[in-house]
C-alpha cells in the first residue's frame, strides 16, 4: 500500500492591504429650513457669492434674510429654502416636526472615505441634533407659465459646500424640488447657470435639463432699477 501524501504546509494568510477603501456610509436628510437656520444660510450664501466671482454685488444680512424669508410660514407659496444635512449616524426618527405638504427624505450615501470637513463647528444643524452639519440648500419659489397654463418652481440657488461636493447631495436637492413639484401638479422647474460653469452645466444636462442657450436673463438691479421706476410714462399721472 503506498504511504498516504503528507498535509500541506501551512500558509500565511495575507496581510490587509491598508490602503484599500473601505465603506463609510453618510446619512443624509433634506428638510424645510425655518427661521433659527438663517445664521447658517447666511454663510452659505456668502461662500456661494465667492464661488461664483460676486462677493462684491453680496450685500443680504442675517436680519434681512429673516424677513424676507420667513415672515410668514407658507412654504411652497412663497420663498421655499431646502437643508440637506448630513451625519455619520443615522437620524432620530421624529426628531423635527413635519409639515402638512412635505416629510423630511432620508438617504443614506455608502462612501469609500470619510469626508474631512472643516467647517464643521460653522455649520452645526439649528436642531441641536449632535454631530448633525447643514451641507447645502436650494432656494425656490413659484413662478408661472402662460403657455403651460401650470405653475411652477423656480430655483434662485443652489448651493453644496466643498467639502460635501461629487457626492450627488446636489442631485438630491435638485430631486427635492423636482418631487415637490410633480406632487403639487406643477408643470416645470427651472433655473439658471453661469456659462463659465462648464461641470455644472455638464451635470445639469447629464441629468436630462434642457440648458436654453438662446435666453438671456434681463435684470434691473440697484441704481438702474431706481432710475427707471421714475421714468416718465411709469407712474399713475402719466397713464391718465
Amino acid at each position: 500500500m503506498a504511504a498516504a501524501a503528507p498535509p500541506p504546509l501551512p500558509t500565511t494568510a495575507p496581510e490587509p492591504n491598508m490602503d484599500l477603501p473601505t465603506n463609510h456610509p453618510l446619512f443624509t436628510r433634506i428638510r424645510l429650513a425655518t427661521k433659527p437656520d438663517v445664521p447658517v444660510i447666511h454663510k452659505m450664501i456668502y461662500q456661494m457669492a465667492v464661488f461664483e466671482r460676486l462677493a462684491d454685488q453680496c450685500s443680504a444680512t442675517e436680519p434681512s434674510l429673516a424677513t424676507t424669508l420667513f415672515s410668514k410660514d407658507n412654504p411652497f407659496e412663497s420663498f421655499t429654502v431646502f437643508l440637506i444635512e448630513v451625519s455619520t449616524k443615522p437620524f432620530p426618527s421624529s426628531s423635527i416636526a413635519h409639515h402638512p405638504k412635505f416629510t423630511p427624505i432620508h438617504k443614506t450615501l455608502n462612501l469609500d472615505y470619510p469626508i474631512s470637513d472643516p467647517e464643521l463647528e460653522l455649520f452645526k444643524s439649528s436642531t441641536m441634533e449632535e454631530g448633525v452639519t447643514i451641507a447645502g440648500f436650494v432656494l425656490f419659489f413659484p413662478n408661472y407659465s402662460t403657455f403651460l397654463a401650470k405653475p411652477g418652481f423656480y430655483i434662485e440657488d443652489l448651493f453644496v459646500r466643498e467639502s460635501y461636493r461629487r457626492k450627488g447631495l446636489g442631485k438630491m436637492l435638485l430631486s427635492a424640488v423636482a418631487r415637490q413639484a410633480v406632487a403639487m401638479g406643477y408643470g416645470r422647474v427651472e433655473w439658471v447657470v453661469l456659462d463659465w460653469n462648464t461641470n455644472a452645466i455638464k451635470f445639469y444636462e447629464e441629468m436630462g435639463a434642457n440648458v436654453m442657450q438662446e435666453w438671456r436673463v434681463c435684470r434691473l438691479t440697484g441704481d438702474a432699477l431706481q432710475g427707471y421706476a421714475t421714468t416718465p410714462g411709469t407712474n399713475d399721472l402719466d397713464l391718465i
